[in-house]
């Protein structure tokens, strides 16, 4: 099950981020890969920094490393053509691993996620970027990743002993891709879900963890302004995820949009790639590349 799972959703990463990259050239960038952000059963998590070198803004964005919640390495060199839209806009972008299911499940998926940021938020001077102006984007489980830390981040625990802990894993801006937003209908405690999520560990889930890994029920009023791309033509996750969430953003006043792709399915390719990053591209220049008063 677990290859399955790796394969499919490594089908859709590629599908979505190598495509239309394959022939750029490579953007001039300061790579600082494995970056410590925390240890869990005394291994390390990490994520790899691509700086800019030129016309830098000063803002980060990171990018939830995850398919099916697996994360998967692969050397920054490769990946680095990936993340050229923004980093050649003048954006850091920071390439974030966490504990894959299935040896963890998604609330410790979830807790890694939220160290990451509190980490790029605690070292903001050494990453040379404004703690107040960080945003998140991924892809299917990447997206749903980045839809928690949009609906249900913290201030940090000031009683905290780890200096990490006490900060906050707020970000300023959210782009989700394909993403679940409501894990009680796939989880497999519900009787009636999708025969297609056997495929995946991660929704093995009770119904209240799936209510709690549900960005769609945490959805408030001072909710991350939010960008969601989405096909039509998804049968792996329906566009309704999208739909749902974006009309409870509408609903409580929260800052969103989403951008539905005509034909698409859960991965893009040719013009509706293109015009898709385009779009992230332009959402997060518009919330994250100024510094505001």
């Amino acid at each position: 099950q677990e290859k399955i799972m790796i394969i499919s959703f490594r089908t859709t990463l590629l599908a979505v981020s190598l495509v239309f990259f394959a022939s750029s050239s490579h953007a001039e960038v300061k790579i600082t890969p494995d970056v410590v952000y925390g240890h869990k059963h005394g291994i390390a998590l990490t994520f790899d920094v691509f700086t800019p070198t030129a016309n830098k803004n000063g803002a980060a964005v990171l990018f939830m490393v995850s398919g099916g919640w697996y994360s998967s390495w692969s050397p920054p060199e490769q990946a680095q053509n990936n993340y050229k839209p923004l980093t050649d806009r003048g954006f850091t972008v920071i390439a974030v691993r966490h504990g894959s299911s299935p040896k963890f499940g998604i609330p410790e998926i979830v807790e890694d996620v939220r160290r990451s940021v509190r980490y790029v938020r605690l070292n903001a001077d050494k990453l040379g970027i404004d703690p107040n102006r960080i945003g998140v984007y991924g892809l299917s489980a990447g997206g749903h990743l980045s839809l928690m830390l949009g609906t249900t981040s913290d201030a940090g625990d000031k009683s905290a002993k780890d200096p990490v802990l006490q900060t906050s894993d707020a970000v300023q801006a959210v782009c989700a891709w394909v993403a679940p937003t409501d894990l009680r209908i796939m989880a497999w405690s519900n009787p009636n879900h999708a025969a297609v999520y056997n495929r995946f560990p991660a929704l093995n889930l009770t119904e209240v963890e799936a209510a709690q890994m549900s960005p769609l029920v945490a959805v408030s009023r001072d909710d991350t302004p939010t960008l969601l791309i989405a096909g039509d033509k998804d049968d792996l996750v329906p566009i309704k995820h999208s739909e749902d969430i974006q009309k409870a953003f509408e609903e409580k006043g929260v800052p969103s949009r989403l951008f539905v792709v005509k034909g698409a399915g859960h991965g893009f390719a040719g013009a509706d790639l293109k015009n898709s990053i385009d779009e992230m591209v332009k959402f997060f220049e518009e919330k994250l590349a100024k510094a505001r008063n």
